[in-house]
């Protein structure tokens, strides 16, 4: 058959399917697309990072990769439904620009760092500390104990759920810090 017998615009003309939205519209390269999910080696459920919410998802993988990610039907709270940020969380994991090194610049420097993840933490401990102890006010000017600190705040994002949120407060509060506050609530 020649080429343009096969033409969408001839077969919806002279076929069954005026409108275009069926036989006429398909093409050998449409029927050969597949789903990402009909290929999965298991489905993981998970919920939506992106805010408080919650909304359920399902995540396929195939050989240890995260192939695609939609709404979980079965969720009571967004019944398969995502919105478009939920919807691209694929891309969190599966980015090629997504860091998973930790880069450090140092101050007044022009270039990054790599650190392993133990130097990096022991630096943001010893700034936490050492920011606590500048900044502590242990009794106020009558002399009424305080024991706080107004050199460190907290702003936590709706990322986080109430786990998370309750384990924040704890540590900004032994910390000794007031300010404390979420997006959530704000």
């Amino acid at each position: 058959m020649p080429e343009w017998l096969r033409w969408p615009v001839l077969r919806q003309l002279t076929g069954s399917d005026p409108l275009g939205r069926g036989a006429a519209a398909r093409s050998a390269s449409t029927d050969a697309w597949r789903a990402r999910t009909e290929q999965a080696d298991e489905v993981v459920g998970s919920i939506c990072p992106f805010c408080a919410v919650g909304c359920g998802q399902r995540v396929y993988v195939r050989d240890g990769a995260v192939t695609q990610i939609e709404g979980d039907p079965d969720s009571p709270i967004s019944r398969g439904r995502l919105c478009p940020k939920g919807s691209a969380s694929r891309e969190l994991v599966t980015s090629p620009t997504r860091e998973s090194r930790v880069r450090y610049r140092p101050p007044h420097a022009t270039e990054w760092q790599d650190l392993d993840l133990d130097t990096a933490l022991d630096m943001i401990a010893d700034r936490v500390l050492a920011t606590r102890d500048e900044t502590w006010q242990d009794t106020d000017e009558q002399g009424r104990p305080l024991r706080r600190t107004a050199g460190i705040a907290s702003l936590g994002g709706a990322t986080l759920d109430n786990e998370e949120n309750y384990l924040m407060k704890k540590l900004y509060t032994a910390l000794g810090a007031v300010q404390v506050e979420n997006q959530a609530r704000i």
